[in-house]
């Protein structure tokens, strides 16, 4: 029963996608599937989790796949996330001014599930090599999907992005493959050279300087995946350019998911070699990339490209607490994640709307949205009143959390460094938005909600979602405690 909870998340949406790819994707029925499938996959992250934080972790496929409490986490997060999208979908791609033919919806649907199920199963791996893989299937699978629209923007956007992440997931298996010759070396069967449970356990007995840049490199490479700097312009490129609920899935899931790699990296890093290597790296990578989001957002002119900078700004507070390490940090971190995710989804869908009623995603082609479409604008103002971390959004207990780990840590100054960064990004948002928001409406033109009340089901369940995170966690209280324990044990 227990191994039937890890490998559940995988297949359910690999038989959907086979379902998809037979018979098509059609909205008024087979699209419901996906719907449903993520359904059973956030429904099956709850027994997970009630299962790890009562029994402990669990394996399946012969130790290849391990769900512990942070796998939970992650997996309640992938659920959440890709249940807001796929039932997102279908209006979304009915709305759009130019409908896509069935053999696009059809590799759409097909696409969209894969790319679920393949960042259930980095989060459920229980050797870095397979994480490595599903992380490397995420790239090429969310390729096409970023060129969905086949527009030359697009297709540009999803070239860029396979270049760098590919170039970035090189550079991470190079760092594997050393931290295997480490583990070697050090006397681990090649069967559990790579299992990150293992090298956590033995990582006393690693050589340190083979350590130090397998440990470098890796993360290097995952951080890109992350959209940290150096290796982050394929970011807003493509969640710019790939179908709202694409944007979505990537912005609110498959950047946790990368840092979630960094994160096992890091029971192994800290015990091999201390805590300041990996502190040091993260810190330089989380406030430069910090620093280079808030600078563009200041000058951004277009809605989509700017939520893609604040979701770099949101990874680069994320990396800041995974570099402070503290418990109290780790569950900081894994908090600001869920929150993010939910915010941004509803933002990244809301701005998908916005779109199909304007010719360009430009800031100043959209003016009075509040007058115009009140609906549409409420959603996607109280999304961006989460994202900068407005109470009861689970965004303001996470920042002030991380703060206060910050503090205690000794990284006060790195602390005041990224609160005024955060500061300059959240005017920036802020006018950006209220440029579109406000202003005169055109008397010509007749208000409207701008999105069907079916449509804003997703985006309303959302916005509760990050409120009640942000009120209290209630039931996850075990479960966020005992991920921490796992993030920085």
């Amino acid at each position: 029963m227990n191994t039937a909870l890890v490998l559940v998340p995988i297949l359910v949406p690999v038989a959907i996608a086979a379902l998809y790819a037979a018979v098509g994707w059609r909205p008024g029925g087979t699209a419901w599937a996906g719907l449903l499938a993520t359904a059973l996959v956030a429904a099956d992250a709850i027994a997970l989790a009630a299962t790890v934080t009562r029994h402990g972790p669990v394996r399946a496929a012969g130790g290849w796949l391990r769900a512990d409490a942070l796998s939970a986490w992650m997996l309640l997060g992938i659920g959440a996330v890709a249940v807001l999208a796929c039932w997102a979908s279908p209006a979304y791609l009915a709305a759009a001014p130019e409908p896509a033919t069935p053999r696009r919806t059809r590799w759409y649907g097909t696409l969209l599930q894969l790319f679920i199920a393949a960042m259930a199963t980095a989060v459920l791996a229980g050797n870095l090599g397979v994480l490595w893989v599903a992380v490397e299937a995420t790239t090429i699978v969310t390729a096409f999907l970023v060129g969905h629209h086949r527009t030359r923007t697009a297709l540009e956007a999803a070239w860029k992005y396979v270049v760098i992440c590919s170039a970035a997931i090189a550079i991470a298996l190079l760092g594997l493959v050393l931290l295997y010759d480490a583990a070697r070396h050090a006397g681990l069967d090649g069967a559990h050279a790579l299992d990150w449970s293992v090298l956590a356990t033995h990582a006393h007995t690693l050589d340190p300087a083979v350590t130090r840049i397998a440990i470098g490199l890796a993360v290097l490479g995952f951080g890109a995946k992350a959209g940290l700097v150096p290796l982050h312009a394929w970011l807003p490129d493509a969640h710019s350019q790939a179908p709202a609920p694409v944007s979505a899935l990537m912005s609110g899931v498959l950047l946790p998911v990368a840092l979630y790699a960094v994160l096992r990296l890091k029971t192994v890093a800290d015990p091999a070699l201390g805590t300041g290597y990996l502190r040091t790296l993260l810190l330089i990578m989380a406030l430069a990339t910090l620093a280079l989001a808030t600078l563009l957002l200041i000058g951004q002119r277009d809605y989509k490209r700017m939520l893609a900078y604040s979701s770099m700004e949101h990874m680069g507070l994320i990396a800041l607490a995974a570099a402070v390490g503290t418990r109290l940090a780790i569950a900081a971190l894994l908090l600001h994640m869920a929150g993010h995710g939910l915010a941004k989804t509803v933002a990244f869908l809301s701005s998908g709307h916005i779109l199909h009623h304007h010719p360009s995603s430009r800031i100043a082609d959209v003016h009075a949205l509040a007058s115009r479409m009140p609906l549409l604008a409420g959603l996607f103002a109280a999304a961006v009143l989460a994202l900068l971390g407005f109470p009861p959004a689970a965004l303001f207990a996470s920042e002030l959390a991380i703060a206060r780990a910050g503090a205690s840590a000794g990284l006060g100054w790195a602390i005041a460094a990224a609160l005024i960064l955060v500061a300059i990004a959240f005017a920036a948002l802020t006018v950006h938005s209220g440029r579109m928001l406000l202003g005169p409406r055109d008397p010509s033109t007749a208000p409207s909600t701008g999105i069907t009340r079916r449509a804003a089901l997703p985006l309303i369940a959302g916005l509760l979602g990050v409120t009640a995170l942000g009120i209290t966690i209630g039931p996850l209280s075990d479960l966020l405690n005992a991920a921490a324990l796992a993030g920085a044990p």
